[in-house]
C-alpha cells in the first residue's frame, strides 16, 4: 500500500495529514455543529497538532494502517476538511470524512469520499466501512455516492454502511 500516494479529483487534493495543517485545520474544523453526531467539542491549535504528530507516527498495532488526509480544494489552495481509513487486520478499512461548516453543501465531502473509497479499492481492501450516525442525513448521501449500504450492524448510536465484498 502506497500510504502518500497522492489522491486526486477535479477539485481536490487528498494529501497526509501533518502537524503542521493543524492551525488552518482548528478554523476548518472549529464549529460545534461538526460535532453534533459524532460528540465532542472541536479541539484548539494544539491540541490538532498533537493528534495530528501521533496520527503522523502511524499506528501502534503493526496489523493496522493510519490513513489521514486532509482535504485541500485547489481553488484558494485551502483546506476544507479530512478523510480517514484505519485499514486492517485483513483488507477491510473503516472510513470516516468531514467538511468544516463554510464549505458544506458544495459536493466537496461527496467529491472526496468517492475518491477515498476508490483510491483504497485500487490499493488492495475489499471491503470499506464507515459508521453514520441514522439523522445524519449529509453523511447517509455521501457514503450512499461512495458505494456504501446500510447493514444491520449498530455500533453506539451508528449504522455500519459496508461496500460490498
Amino acid at each position: 500500500m502506497n500510504e502518500n500516494e497522492p489522491v486526486r479529483t477535479d477539485r481536490l487534493d487528498l494529501i497526509p495529514v501533518e502537524a503542521d495543517h493543524a492551525e488552518e485545520m482548528a478554523g476548518v474544523l472549529g464549529d460545534p455543529g461538526l460535532h453534533a453526531f459524532i460528540g465532542g467539542e472541536p479541539e484548539d491549535v494544539d491540541a490538532l497538532r498533537a493528534r495530528y504528530t501521533r496520527w503522523a507516527k502511524g499506528s501502534p498495532d503493526p496489523a493496522v494502517v493510519w490513513l489521514n488526509r486532509v482535504i485541500r480544494l485547489r481553488e484558494g489552495q485551502c483546506l476544507v476538511g479530512t478523510v480517514q481509513a484505519t485499514v486492517g487486520p485483513g483488507p477491510v478499512a473503516e472510513v470516516a470524512w468531514v467538511v468544516g461548516g463554510t464549505w458544506q453543501g458544495r459536493g466537496i465531502a461527496k467529491e472526496a469520499a468517492i475518491a477515498w473509497v476508490t483510491w483504497l479499492r485500487t490499493q488492495g481492501i475489499e471491503e470499506i466501512r464507515a459508521h453514520i450516525h441514522p439523522d445524519n442525513t449529509a453523511s447517509t448521501g455521501v457514503a450512499h455516492a461512495a458505494g456504501l449500504t446500510p447493514t444491520h450492524t449498530w455500533h453506539e448510536s451508528e449504522q455500519r454502511w459496508s461496500t460490498p465484498h
